[in-house]
């Protein structure tokens, strides 16, 4: 039974993505909703059911009450079959019908609702560009992604479990009374005009203030994790301090937008209780009233009674129910600042997969600032011919990481093209573009996974073999048949921590030179590769890069001038544009800025003089 109703809904069915999602409310809402529109018309239904139901029970229990002013013998001659009828429907029909509903809301739509927008909305982010993630706290991302499905959730929940019920319920309640007596609807209409002021009044605020309090827990998260991940540098400079302030900031202005959201809460149920006083005294003193003027039988004042102290102890609920579905409307309306953002980088309407045939580079007046009037690259023109080793140099800042990142279409360019094997890369698909390019960065930070996970990054379909062939290649065979994690397992199984801190950084180092030897990319791009490797282990990589870059075409950016000056050609990058290029030993001869660079070397290094 559980699973039928749980497989009513796939989350992950599936459906048109699109790079510019609805960026209003309700939009956004019907959008994740749409596979759910026959579960929820069938929900709202069995919702009218349940509370015609209670409402009948209530009407039943009055014409209870005027039974019994027979004998008891001739009221079981005369409704005898009828009360064992009613007996069974409360017993059997009464159940199934409630469980069908239970059963709808907990098991078909919360967990797969919510499972559906976590899903889509962690893809829609992960396509996300990479400056993107660079303008925002992971931990905020993260939170957002979190927070909002659940929240989502509640909305529906609240629609079909409180909103539903109680308006068939409130609607059921007016009938009741019209049909015992008409004038008891007088004090319950007053009752009700009265109870939407406060429903409005109340909805008005809590919505704002939720969007505002979900607003600051989500900084308060971002806080705390970018303390939590960059923690290694917390310690190191002895900034607990610090960091506790930083994050008792957020801390405060959360509880302060939480406390104003309460005091909305505290108003709504003082003047609550008043209204149920006027309720239950309006609509049971005027059925006292009529009976006592012999206008109504006793059973009409059980049955309003008993209706009076049901709305009220419903009214408290329902007015929960409320400003909870506005509360989780608020933290839905935050969680879309992330999740409804549309893609800011995106494969063109017809582009196609990239054909590499031979490999050669060509840059053509390409610029980009970063939004800014200087820094990056302007109007570099360059073509490195197929197998050709390029080794890039320069101050920081010259534009060196930039080149890189466009050639991987982290960024678009301000102006001109890239053209591989005469492709514009803004023309090909993202994907095709990366899967033919190996790149070892400087920050060669891991997946908080096996070894085993994060060699396969590179090559996902590789043998044990291939990954062993790897790993011996780069060096890194030997220290990962010594690693232990805590949970005990070892070697290739053994898990990194997060972004591998559990090794050490010519550790990671050596785990991300395999995996670009097990992906075995035509183009590969160096950015630092050996910065992070000790000088005999360095010795020792050389070899390997030097093989890893036969039959490829290669652009290596290097501060240690000697691990590039061997490269076919050598490019001195100034302010964006090519300054020199040649040989080592021509650009020695020609006492230039490499030459002054390589003067100023201590130790290998380039003498950096200008900040990013």
């Amino acid at each position: 039974m559980f699973r039928f109703f749980e497989n009513l809904i796939d989350p992950y069915c599936d459906y048109p993505q699109t790079d510019q999602p609805p960026t209003r409310l309700w939009p956004f809402l019907k959008a994740y909703c749409a596979p759910f529109k026959a579960i929820f018309v069938l929900t709202a239904m069995m919702s009218v059911v349940v509370a015609s139901i209670e409402i009948g029970l209530i009407y039943y229990m009055g014409r209870v009450v005027d039974l019994l002013s027979g004998s008891p013998e001739q009221v079981w001659q005369d409704h005898g079959t009828e009360l064992l009828l009613v007996a069974l429907f409360i017993l059997l029909l009464r159940p199934i019908l409630q469980l069908a509903d239970v059963l709808l809301l907990n098991n078909t739509i919360l967990p797969n609702l919510g499972t559906l927008i976590r899903w889509r909305a962690h893809r829609h982010v992960l396509r996300q560009s990479v400056s993107w993630f660079e303008n925002d706290f992971a931990g905020r991302i993260a939170n957002r992604i979190m927070q909002t499905p659940p929240a989502a959730g509640e909305v529906v929940f609240q629609v079909f479990d409180a909103i539903a019920f109680s308006l068939a319920y409130l609607v059921g309640a007016a009938i009741l009374l019209t049909v015992a007596d008409p004038r008891l609807m007088v004090p319950l209409a007053i009752w009700f005009v009265l109870y939407g002021f406060l429903v409005r009044w109340t909805v008005t605020r809590v919505g704002p203030a939720s969007q505002a309090a979900s607003d600051a827990r989500s900084t308060v998260t971002g806080r705390v994790v970018d303390s939590y991940s960059n923690i290694h540098s917390v310690k190191m400079f002895a900034h607990d301090d610090r960091e506790l302030s930083y994050a008792k900031e957020a801390i405060e202005k959360s509880r302060s937008t939480f406390q104003v959201e309460m005091r909305i809460f505290t108003v709504m149920d003082a003047v609550l209780v008043f209204l149920n006083g006027l309720l239950i005294v309006g609509v049971v003193g005027w059925a006292l009233h009529l009976w006592m003027s012999g206008s109504a039988s006793t059973g009409v004042v059980a049955a309003a009674t008993a209706l009076t102290l049901r709305l009220n102890a419903m009214t408290g609920w329902i007015m929960w129910a409320l400003t909870s579905f506005f509360r989780q409307l608020g933290v839905v309306a935050e969680g879309m600042q992330t999740i409804a953002q549309p893609i800011d980088l995106v494969d063109a309407a017809k582009a196609s997969p990239l054909q590499l045939t031979k490999g050669e580079v060509a840059l053509k007046d390409l610029s980009h600032h970063y939004g800014r009037d200087a820094g990056g690259l302007d109007q570099l023109n360059l073509t490195i011919k197929p197998g050709e080793k390029i080794g890039l140099v320069g101050r920081s800042g010259a534009g060196k990481s930039t080149l890189v990142k466009l050639l991987l279409r982290f960024y678009d360019p301000d102006a001109g093209q890239i053209l591989i094997d005469g492709q514009d890369i803004a023309a090909v698909t993202q994907d095709s573009l990366r899967s033919h390019i190996g790149m070892v960065q400087q920050d060669s930070a891991l997946l908080h996974r096996s070894v085993r996970d994060n060699l396969l990054y590179g090559r996902p379909d590789a043998t044990e073999t291939q990954i062993v062939a790897a790993a011996k290649q780069a060096q890194a065979h030997d220290f990962i048949l010594d690693l232990e994690d805590p949970q005990g397992r070892r070697g290739y199984d053994a898990h990194v921590g997060e972004r591998g801190v559990k090794l050490s950084g010519g550790q990671r180092q050596r785990v991300t030179l395999a995996r670009v030897i097990l992906k075995d990319a035509p183009i590969l791009l160096l950015d630092e590769a050996t910065s992070a490797l000790d000088s005999e282990v360095e010795a020792a990589i050389q070899e390997t890069l030097y093989g890893m870059m036969e039959g490829k075409t290669v652009i290596a950016i290097a501060h240690r001038l000697s691990t590039i000056a061997q490269m076919d050609r050598i490019l001195v990058l100034d302010q964006g544009r090519i300054a020199e290029q040649g040989r080592h030993e021509d650009l020695l001869q020609a006492q230039g800025l490499y030459a002054q660079f390589w003067a100023r070397q201590s130790g290998g290094f380039l003498n950096i003089e200008a900040a990013e």
